[in-house]
């Protein structure tokens, strides 16, 4: 190449000085005309076999040039060809340009694909795929990752396709996910009162079964297992066998109540699970809060905590009754001290408050009063039911004080205590504004513990076995360090709440809650006072008997679908729920009814089926054997159906 240019340059130079020697001799006129005539046709002849060089060079350089060029495609396309990934050329229409050898074998064995769609050859969305976007696809149990690129070519677009395996890659990302270890945490419920009359003998069996189930539900899954107390139970164990363990429901539980004490009370475990952790520090954190969860809902159960919140198994059996009192009178000190700090008190429940919540809240005001600190106990009267009660506290002379919670947001002041009675929902308080505008808040509760549950309370007294909100305001009154008794009025009102939520002590009671009653019996709480607060119209009675007559059977549960007046729709709900417990053979109740913001539905059960876990998947709560509901978007209609198919799978459930 360079000595081609180099000739050129010679040829040029002999040209260009030639022409200068004729012009200097036309100039000086020494030269004679045939001289001068012979240098002008030397440059001429020079200057044509310039030209004619120049133009063959070009000529020549430019064939090279294609030539190379040629070279390149040819090279560039027989690389693509053996290519070790399934590749293909497509137009923008999605028709099959060209394909390597690769993904002819892997793709399309012994088939011609060029001029076919991709979408109809390999099921792919070509037009779905650009520059910055990657898609997955498997064929043929191999997974691949599929990336375009687009390029125009004389106004015409061509798409190269990639078809990266990555089988291996993630065969591995699972084994990864899999393999990660995570932390059980098993308690024994009440395990100290389970034994606390059993004989040395017995311990020592229960203790030997206990471990004897424990052992068969760590076989097969390559686990770990400690006790580290008598009730407490470690256990680390791999992804894959705590999936396998879910997809069994926790069999472990039903294990568990197979172990009996005297022939009168089993074996209940408390599971927490810590899944979905990055590390065996916070997988061991989330089991402790999936532990409290499922001691809060009750026991007898096992709780999930994952990034995306909780899951729960089992919960069927029946809370068990705690004795132990410490606690009760370290939180009825701890509260007489809030509330001595404080300005004034506010007392609230939950929306459409009952018996229960008025009377928790109104008994407690009770006491703030003796302790010459203002109570006042928010509640929203047009939606309240228990009207009959505010009206008879407010005919006394040191009843407590009525607001709406509008009045409330008007006088809490920072200094001010909010005590939350009868619910530990933020979804469902009497007044939200409130308790976010609260500093210092309170909660008593005896409704197994829900997901959203409140989590900034100074004092959490929360007690799934206590039969009634009344019942726990009851035993902390009674540590309370005041000059005097709180007055009748007072009594009535949690004497009222108890007797609402046992079924006139036939539900849920235990011996503190027979204590706590006679104790409010005692400081002169009057039984026909009471009862007469339960007390219905003709009216109230007569459509309380026709949503009975409307029920139907389905599997041991009584449903009733009706349309209900809004005045006293709840109240009557309630009532006939329980009424249809009276039927022989029903085990369940569910009463379906409208209200001005959808469709409500209100549950009730002996205690065999857990109505709080039913009401929980419609989007409700409550207690293992009161629950409610509260849809919206849905008729009457869609809501019985939405149940049924919550009761079928129930019933599938327990039949494996």
């Amino acid at each position: 190449m360079k000595r081609k240019y180099g000739v050129l340059l010679a040829t040029g130079i002999l040209w260009l000085i030639s022409v200068t020697i004729s012009l200097l001799l036309a100039i000086s006129g020494e030269a004679s005309q045939r001289w001068l005539a012979g240098t002008l046709l030397l440059a001429l002849l020079l200057s044509l076999a310039f030209c004619t060089a120049l133009f063959w060079f070009i000529r020549i350089d430019r064939q090279q040039t294609i030539a190379v060029h040629g070279g390149m495609e040819s090279a560039g396309m027989d690389a693509l060809e053996h290519m070790p990934v399934p590749m293909l050329m497509a137009a923008h229409d999605g028709e099959i340009l060209w394909c390597n050898e690769l993904f002819s074998n892997r793709f399309v064995p012994n088939r011609t694909v060029v001029g076919r769609a991709v979408q109809e050859v390999i099921q792919l969305n070509i037009a779905a795929l650009d520059q910055n976007r990657e898609l997955l696809m498997e064929h043929n149990g191999q997974s691949y990752r599929v990336r375009a690129i687009r390029s125009v070519q004389e106004e015409c677009e061509i798409i190269v396709v990639q078809f990266l395996e990555i089988t291996d890659i993630l065969r591995l990302q699972n084994e990864n996910i899999n393999s990660r270890p995570c932390v059980l945490l098993i308690v024994i419920d009440d395990y100290d009162d389970l034994l606390q009359y059993a004989r040395e003998s017995e311990k020592v069996q229960v203790s030997a079964e206990v471990e004897r189930v424990l052992e068969g539900f760590m076989q097969g899954t390559g686990g770990v297992i400690r006790k580290v107390e008598n009730d407490l139970f470690y256990v680390v164990m791999e992804l894959r066998h705590l999936r396998e363990i879910m997809n069994n429901r926790f069999h472990v539980l039903d294990q568990a109540r197979q172990i009996r004490i005297n022939d009168r009370m089993h074996v209940t475990f408390s599971i927490g699970v810590g899944d979905g952790a990055s590390s065996l520090a916070e997988s061991e954190r989330f089991a402790w809060q999936s532990l409290d969860m499922a001691l809060g809902r009750g026991g007898d159960q096992a709780a999930v905590k994952t990034e995306n919140g909780f899951c729960f198994f089992g919960g069927a059996s029946k809370g068990v009754e705690k004795k132990s009192k410490t606690k009760i009178r370290s939180i009825a000190l701890a509260m007489q001290k809030l509330i001595e700090n404080s300005d004034q008190v506010f007392l609230m429940g939950h929306r459409f408050g009952d018996l229960d919540s008025i009377g928790s809240a109104c008994g407690l005001a009770g006491a703030v009063r003796l302790m010459q600190k203002p109570a006042y106990v928010v509640v929203n009267r047009q939606s309240c039911l228990a009207t009959q009660l505010i009206d008879r506290m407010a005919q006394c002379k040191d009843g407590p004080q009525f607001i709406e919670p509008t009045e409330a947001l008007e006088q809490i002041t920072e200094n001010s205590l909010l005590i939350i009675v009868d619910t530990h929902n933020k979804d469902i308080l009497e007044s939200a504004e409130l308790y976010r505008v609260a500093r210092y808040v309170v909660v008593i509760d005896h409704h197994r513990k829900t997901v959203n549950f409140i989590e900034n309370a100074v004092i959490f007294h929360h007690e799934p076995y206590a039969s009634s909100a009344s019942e726990m305001v009851t035993e902390i009154i009674q540590y309370f360090r005041l000059d005097t008794e709180i007055s009748v009025v007072y009594a009535d009102a949690l004497l009222s709440g108890i007797m609402l939520d046992t079924k006139n002590f036939v539900m849920r009671t235990g011996v503190r809650t027979f204590e706590a009653a006679a104790y409010l019996r005692k400081i002169g709480a009057d039984t026909m006072q009471v009862k007469t607060l339960f007390s219905n119209t003709i009216s109230m009675y007569s459509m309380r008997a026709q949503i009975v007559s409307h029920a139907e059977v389905y599997q041991n549960n009584a449903i009733s679908a009706v349309k209900l007046p809004g005045e006293n729709g709840r109240i009557l709900a309630s009532q006939a729920a329980d009424e249809l417990l009276t039927i022989q053979g029903v085990e369940a109740s569910f009463v379906i009814y409208l209200t001005e913001s959808g469709v409500s539905i209100s549950a009730r059960s002996m205690g065999n089926v857990n109505v709080q876990v039913i009401m929980e998947q419609m989007g409700g709560g409550g207690h293992q054997t009161m629950a409610a509901a509260q849809l919206s978007n849905c008729n009457i209609q869609e809501a019985k159906e939405q149940l049924l198919l919550i009761l079928e799978a129930q019933q599938q459930e327990r039949g494996r």
